[in-house]
């Protein structure tokens, strides 16, 4: 049977929401032929396994399971291409997007007249339910932020709740980055057309069950997306995170090299080789958390990723410390050499650990 609807649902320990959201998505979109993915990241808390156990008896229900890579966004996006229905849905697994609004967003996409149906809080009518001033407040800061790199007047950019038309999603997931976790704003930012909309206002919901998601690195993988929206056509995104987690080493470098010679009076090859080895150890620490969080390296993967990213920066260490001592044997302030040295070595380093320290196919442990 060739069904019309899919409805995609990332998820993470979320498996006490499972179930009655299935249930919700029976009673609404009865009569009407669909399937729900739910895409799970691996979840320790056996959501996959919940999912699993009702697909068994329910053929609508289908489960993808992602070993070793993260990511709400990258996870919708693998389930929507997994799909072959005319339509496709996007909503979260804790309850808190409203499951009645569905059949009215499958009633505005399919006569054609618009790309996507956005499930919208700030559409007279929406609302945030009892969020606190400080989430309201940071929501309406990410929505600004959000407009910036669109092209389209949404009212509520941020929204993780839509439907939308699989050739419109064909069309731009080219271009999506994939980073972070409002697919939405990926979606209207790659694009390559201006996509048509229409917003149903609804009011967001308490979570039923588990804990929200929401951290200072959601809000970190925001600003990424971001980045790569405004800048990632001209210049990788992590490239430059990469480069601002090195200018933060080279202060780091400097510190330990002049703390080195002025101390305990070492020799400058001695001084600059400790800081080349200290610097490097900060600056991988800073991008497993922050430059490389949706590949971050944990466990056992963490100390193999510490050694090679020793072993991948090793000629950028040389050419480095050759640099450093020729320029100060040749005269040059101490923190010029060791300045010049740190920079001349960032584009290798970049190139080489992206390949054999965060490449997409490494377990993290």
């Amino acid at each position: 049977m060739t069904r019309e609807l899919s409805v995609v649902i990332p998820t993470f320990n979320e498996r006490e929401n499972v179930e009655p959201l299935i249930e919700r998505l029976i009673t609404v979109l009865d009569g009407l032929s669909w399937e729900v993915v739910f895409v799970n990241d691996d979840s320790p808390d056996g959501t996959a396994d919940a999912v699993a156990a009702i697909a068994t008896r329910d053929d609508r229900v289908r489960c993808i399971r992602r070993i070793g890579r993260r990511g709400l966004s990258a996870a919708c996006i693998e389930a929507m291409l997994s799909t072959t229905t005319p339509y496709v849905a996007v909503m979260d697994a804790d309850l808190q997007h409203d499951e009645t609004l569905l059949p009215r967003m499958l009633e505005a996409v399919k006569p054609g007249a618009v790309d996507i149906a956005i499930g919208s809080r700030y559409t007279e009518g929406g609302g945030v339910g009892d969020w606190s001033s400080e989430r309201a407040a940071i929501s309406r800061l990410a929505t600004r932020l959000g407009r910036m790199v669109i092209k389209a007047d949404l009212g509520d950019p941020m929204s993780g709740f839509f439907m939308v038309e699989q050739h419109a999603f064909l069309e731009a997931v080219r271009h999506m980055s994939g980073t972070g976790f409002k697919i939405l704003l990926d979606l209207f930012a790659s694009s390559p057309r201006p996509l048509c909309f229409v917003e149903l206002p609804y009011t967001f919901r308490q979570r039923h069950a588990g804990e929200s998601k929401l951290d200072t690195m959601v809000a970190w993988e925001y600003v990424m997306l971001l980045g790569e929206k405004m800048f990632g056509g001209w210049i990788p995104v992590r490239f430059l995170l990469f480069a601002g987690v090195g200018a933060l080493g080279l202060v780091v470098h400097l510190a330990v090299l002049g703390g080195l010679l002025k101390g305990p009076g070492l020799s400058f090859p001695i001084s600059q080789t400790a800081a080349v080895i200290i610097a490097m150890t900060f600056n991988y620490f800073v991008n497993n958390v922050f430059t490389y969080r949706d590949k971050r390296l944990k466990g056992f993967g963490f100390l193999r990723g510490l050694f090679s990213f020793y072993a991948a920066c090793s000629l950028g260490a040389l050419i480095n410390l050759a640099v450093a001592i020729y320029l100060f044997d040749a005269g040059s302030p101490w923190w010029l050499a060791g300045a010049a040295g740190a920079v001349v070595g960032a584009v290798w380093n970049y190139a080489i650990t992206a390949t054999f320290t965060w490449n997409s196919g490494r377990t993290k442990g």
